[in-house]
């Protein structure tokens, strides 16, 4: 049985709150964030091949003072100004208006169709590993099977998802602290050496270095979201994003450094060459439990995602812009299920692309919605001064400013940098905001300005 949606709120308002939520507690929240931010140090070795293991992990020491800060600091003091379901979407709405609130919204929970399919596109990456699967047919089918298992764990409640992402992180961890441990040990070169690969385009080794260094650090604002659904949020929201942040770098950068000074190898590194390096330093049975390590992290990566990205249609829904059927709440499980249903489903029709071209298109939608995410925080502080605020950014209207801009000067830089063949796919996933807004106004889901 399932509660009925709340009326839409007038356009533009300060929301209400969403009824009938389960919440967790600090614990299992760091968890599914961490999950969601970071799952694991995978994904991204191919920079130190690229641009040399000093640039390399210098991006990963320094980028997160510059990027993951920045909105971290924003997403909590809006958190403790207004802590509603929705997060980041519901502050654009109130702070930027209905046409720039929709296009947050939607550009998040459409780009995340794609992102939510690579998980699954991964998964069974993963699977073929160890069991050949013969067909790009029984491939998609397996990337649905595990997308379907995370819309159920997810309909079955935020605790069981908190719970069981702290579980697996657990397990994940124990090989990759071994790993780390064994690699100090075996230490006989110097992780940082050569800063710069010799021969290499100084645009080609910054240019992927620092694209994979955002693409690592990307998200903390998102797990907003569900802010409701987590205890006292504005105390554990601003904690939490405080935790995660040295929690992610001490995992991104202690991994590589501990296998480059055991190894010294920076040449061949490639995306998935942890397992390599975890065999080579620990023998076949460290290379066997970090490769397992590696699809627990995306597969608490899909589940974190598919919490965060849900709760976008349920208060675009409540606000009147979707149908009101995806603002029902379960009230066994206090989860919105319709809304995690069709979220999956349109994750599973997009199961059939690669993970390259997947994430290619969607880097376009989370540069747009963190961009008006940072705009939103300073228009926040403009449009309601007098909202309390538990969590304030320091240093007045210049620390403001530097929180807002410096992430995106490196949003600018990174769509200059694209692969020129994504472009058209990225700029057409953003006009389907604009064209979406047109036509849910037209056709009446949602009240006109002044109406």
């Amino acid at each position: 049985m399932s509660s009925a949606p709340p009326k839409s709120h007038t356009p533009t308002s300060l929301p209400a709150p969403t009824h009938n939520l389960r919440r967790i507690g600090l614990v299992p929240f760091v968890a599914v964030l961490f999950a969601y931010c970071t799952g694991g140090p995978f994904g991204f070795e191919s920079m130190i091949s690229t641009s040399g293991p000093g640039l390399a992990l210098t991006f990963l020491l320094v980028v997160p003072l510059l990027f993951a800060v920045p909105i971290s600091l924003a997403a909590a003091e809006m958190a403790t100004a207004m802590p509603v379901e929705g997060g980041f979407y519901r502050w654009s709405r109130a702070a930027l208006g209905d046409f720039w609130g929709f296009q947050t919204g939607w550009w998040n929970w459409t780009g995340t169709f794609l992102m939510s399919a690579s998980y699954g596109v991964a998964m069974a990456d993963y699977l073929n590993a160890w069991i050949p699967l013969h067909s790009r047919w029984q491939h998609w089918v397996v990337a649905v099977l595990f997308l379907g298992l995370v819309a159920l764990i997810n309909v079955l409640g935020i605790r069981l998802v908190g719970q069981l992402t702290l579980l697996l992180l657990v397990a994940s961890f124990i090989p990759v602290i071994a790993f780390i441990v064994l690699g100090y040990h075996q230490a006989h070169f110097n992780p940082f050496h050569p800063f710069f690969p010799a021969g290499r385009p100084w645009r080609e080794a910054y240019g992927v270095g620092l694209s994979l260094a955002l693409w690592s650090y990307a998200g903390y604002e998102q797990l907003s979201t569900v802010i409701e659904e987590v205890e006292n949020p504005r105390r554990n929201f601003p904690l939490g994003l405080a935790l995660v942040i040295p929690l992610t770098i001490a995992t991104y950068a202690g991994t590589l450094a501990a296998g480059l000074a055991a190894l010294g190898n920076w040449q061949v590194w490639e995306t998935g060459y942890m397992v390599t390096a975890a065999r080579l330093v620990g023998g076949a049975g460290l290379g066997t439990a970090m490769f397992a390590a590696a699809a627990i992290a995306n597969f608490i990566l899909l589940e974190s995602t598919m919490l965060s990205v849900t709760r976008v249609p349920l208060t675009m829904a409540e606000d009147g812009y979707l149908h009101p059927s995806l603002a029902r709440i379960n009230h066994r499980f206090g989860t919105p299920a319709r809304s995690i249903l069709l979220t999956t489903a349109f994750c599973a029709g997009l199961a059939v692309f690669s993970v390259p071209q997947l994430i290619a298109v969607y880097a376009w939608s989370r540069i747009a919605t963190s961009t008006l995410t940072l705009i939103s925080f300073w228009q926040m502080r403009r449009k309601y001064p007098d909202l309390p605020r538990s969590f304030r950014v320091g240093g007045g209207t210049l620390g403001a400013l530097t929180v807002m801009i410096l992430p995106m000067l490196l949003f600018a830089w990174a769509l200059f940098n694209s692969d020129p063949s994504t472009r058209l796919w990225g700029t057409l996933s953003l006009i389907s905001g604009p064209v979406a807004y047109a036509w849910i106004r037209r056709h009446g889901r949602v009240a006109k300005d002044g109406a």
